[in-house]
Order: structure tokens, then sequence, then C-alpha cells
């Protein structure tokens, strides 16, 4: 029997996936946990339609990806900070302050959980972070940090 999966199953397919099963696995199993659908001509449609969609969705985020690729890449971010010897400073800078610099800055609005920052920035100078903006994309920015008098 044919069906049409619609949730991962481990030792079966992805989601989506047309896949040849028993009838009884079917019947006793998957339908009852509503882990599959009976691949008819109408569920298959549905089933198009659902990749479809999905596939367009994906590519117009690559596009915007791309576009707040352009608009950012090898862009600095300046942030002005307390700092005392040495050039620590009081206090540091986390992802959710480099995100408002952004935004304040480019008009661009970045969420925070997309930069990445191996731990918060705490000296003066120039840093170097990553924004994964896409599974596909991703952008390189400096931070420079310089002391506020």
């Amino acid at each position: 029997m044919k069906v049409i999966l619609t949730q991962d199953v481990k030792s079966l397919g992805k989601k989506n996936q047309l896949i040849n099963v028993s009838d009884g696995y079917a019947r006793n199993f998957l339908f009852k946990k509503k882990l599959a659908i009976e691949a008819d001509a109408k569920n298959l449609n549905i089933m198009k339609d659902k990749i479809q969609s999905y596939n367009s969705k994906r590519d117009r985020e690559l596009i915007e990806a791309n576009i707040l690729k352009s608009k950012l890449e090898d862009k600095e971010v300046k942030m002005e900070m307390l700092a005392g010897e040495n050039g620590k400073l009081f206090g540091s800078i986390t992802t959710k302050d480099i995100a408002d610099a952004i935004k304040k800055q480019h008009k661009t609005e970045i969420d925070k959980r997309k930069i990445h920052l191996d731990e918060p920035i705490k000296s003066i100078g120039t840093t170097n972070v990553a924004i994964k903006v896409h599974s596909d994309v991703s952008i390189s920015i400096n931070i420079v940090v310089t002391e506020k008098k």
C-alpha cells in the first residue's frame, strides 16, 4: 500500500515522502498513530501543493537573506562603552546590544538569536562577529568598541 508520511518516521522516511508499506503495517500502526495518510489522488495533490508552497517560501527567505547580506556585509558597528584599566569594559557587550546597535546605525532589524558570539565582548577593540540569517547565508560584520569619555 502506498502512503504519504505526515511526520518523520525513523526507519521509513521523512515528512511528505511517498512510501510503499504492507497493508497491515499501514492500517494497524501508521494510520492509528496518524503518522501517515493513504496516497490517493486527493492526498497526492495536497502533498504536492504543500511541497510547492514550502519551496517558494524557502526561496523567498533566501532572497531576503541575500538582500540583507548585501546591505550589511563587511560593515562596522561602532559602540562606546565605559572602560577601566587596560581597556577592560565595565560590563560586556551581548548579542542584544549588537542587535540594537545594528538597528540604530544601519536601520536593519536582526534577531539577537541569529548573532553568533562565542562569549560576550569585554574589552576595547575590533571583533569580527558572524550573523546566520539563513541556513545558507551568513554575514560577517566588525564590532568596533571604543572608550566612552
